[in-house]
């Protein structure tokens, strides 16, 4: 089904004093610095003094806002933008976000990052008052609940926070209505949303990066259970659902956030660094050099390099211009573009002991061929670092892991693990670990729910598979 996990979606928000023709420009700029969170499509909704214009596509940001796209994008003072994987809702242009919904009382346009756990009773209620479903995602039934509670409340606020106690999981949101720009973070803050300004510009984004590839300043992070609202030139924050037990996803930090990020209050490439410090001291090996596996095991294993004093050196090169593995619809597909995009080089390779770090083993696939290569290239030894726990429970929030039968560490001991990828020793980073990382972070706590099996919310008995996106083993 899957060799890696899926990124999370990215959302992005601007708000202007004064209609901007540039407006979708700076827009896709801070999409672009949130490409990584979703490649599969993207889009923007442009409020034009209360008339909200949109456009979305299957697709890069690069590729879907061509220059002929953004001539034909109206001016205006304030946009969302949206990236996005298929966590729920088929791969087509129709699940694209943003939703845009017309109704008695303006217009909304709405962008998620997230998943809800109780998505399938909403949908069957919503249904049963009437209401028809166009796309098999979330986002839509998040649509349909503000839009029936803003017709029974005075302001969009209260249609939102009335949503809010209605839904249920992970749901970081930009809202578009006709006069205002509204972000909303859920009680537990599963997924990242941060506020900052560019000029007197006033910008919402998931990660700090995007604010930093545009120019705009970071100011501080949207607080788990908080609706900002920005209208006339005025941000007013209402932290209408404080929660003493947050949830920030682990795995933000671990894999799914650039490391030039900062959220809430870590820096993800520290975060990841000190993994593989802990990972050295707590599985050391004899070696020649330490390698990751581009891009998502370099931080760790420099860090695995610095603690153990072992030299860092490259051994793939990684060809940019194809298509994120994940990404494809087919195993077969996936197994080609392995090797199309790291190239081993044999010079650094031949006759060495390697530690070759990663974020993670999901499926195992992936990185029984990284070793495969590594060994045809002239390893002598391929000594695996793992800089997370291993995973053996499903996702609820966001991540594309809807069976325990589809991870390698199921039901499966470490030493079964290794011989079946192939390594010569195979190391996780222990629970104890990770929390020896994370104990002095600003954050209280993390959702570790995938190592643990432990939730900060009631979570389904089960997923409904009907949900996810099915993908051909």
């Amino acid at each position: 089904m899957f060799n890696k996990l899926k990124e999370e979606c990215g959302v992005f928000g601007i708000y202007t004093k004064e209609n901007k023709e540039d407006l979708i420009g700076q827009v896709c700029v801070g999409l672009s610095g949130l490409q990584h969170r979703g490649e599969e499509s993207c889009g923007v909704a442009i409020n034009q003094d209360g008339i909200i214009h949109f456009h979305k596509d299957i697709g890069l940001v690069s590729d879907v806002f061509t220059k002929e796209v953004q001539a034909s994008m109206p001016q205006g003072k304030m946009a969302i933008g949206h990236v996005r994987y298929s966590t729920t809702g088929e791969s087509r242009k129709e699940n694209a976000q943003p939703m845009v919904v017309r109704h008695k009382k303006g217009n909304l346009a709405v962008v998620h990052n997230g998943n809800l756990t109780n998505a399938v009773e909403l949908k069957k209620e919503l249904e049963e008052q009437g209401a028809i479903f166009t796309t098999t995602s979330d986002t839509e039934i998040i649509c349909h609940i503000i839009v029936r509670e803003r017709l029974k409340t005075k302001t969009i606020e209260q249609a939102i926070k009335n949503t809010m106690k209605i839904i249920k999981g992970a749901y970081s949101l930009l809202i578009l209505s006709s006069q205002k720009m509204i972000a909303v973070r859920d009680p537990q803050g599963f997924r990242p949303l941060c506020i900052g300004h560019f000029e007197n510009d006033i910008v919402i984004a998931s990660e700090s990066c995007a604010l930093d590839i545009m120019g705009a300043k970071f100011d501080r992070d949207i607080e788990p259970g908080e609706v900002v609202t920005i209208t006339n030139n005025e941000i007013v924050s209402d932290k209408f659902m404080p929660n003493e037990k947050k949830g920030m996803c682990v795995f933000e930090y671990i894999y799914f956030a650039r490391p030039d990020s900062t959220l809430d209050g870590i820096n993800v490439h520290i975060f990841r660094e000190n993994a593989g410090r802990c990972l050295a001291k707590q599985a050391p090996v004899d070696a020649d050099i330490v390698a990751g596996v581009p891009d998502s095991g370099i931080d760790a294993a420099l860090g695995y390099s610095k603690q153990s004093k072992i030299p860092y050196d490259i051994v793939f090169i990684k060809n940019k211009y194809v298509g994120r593995s994940f990404i494809q619809n087919s195993q077969k597909k996936r197994r080609k573009l392995v090797n199309l995009k790291l190239n081993p080089l044999n010079h650094t390779v031949k006759g060495k002991k390697i530690v070759l770090v990663d974020d993670s083993i999901v499926r195992g696939t992936t990185i029984t061929r990284i070793i495969k290569t590594l060994k045809d290239a002239g390893a002598k030894e391929v000594h695996i670092r793992i800089a997370s726990p291993a995973f053996v429970d499903v996702c609820y929030f966001g991540t594309d892991v809807d069976k325990k039968e589809n991870l390698i560490a199921n039901g499966k001991t470490v030493e079964q693990i290794r011989q079946e990828i192939g390594a010569d020793t195979l190391e996780y980073l222990s629970l104890e670990s990770l929390k020896e990382i994370t104990k002095d972070c600003k954050v209280d706590n993390f959702c570790d729910g995938c190592f643990t099996h432990r939730y900060p919310i009631k979570v389904p008995k089960e997923i409904d598979k009907d949900r996810f996106e099915k993908i051909s083993i």
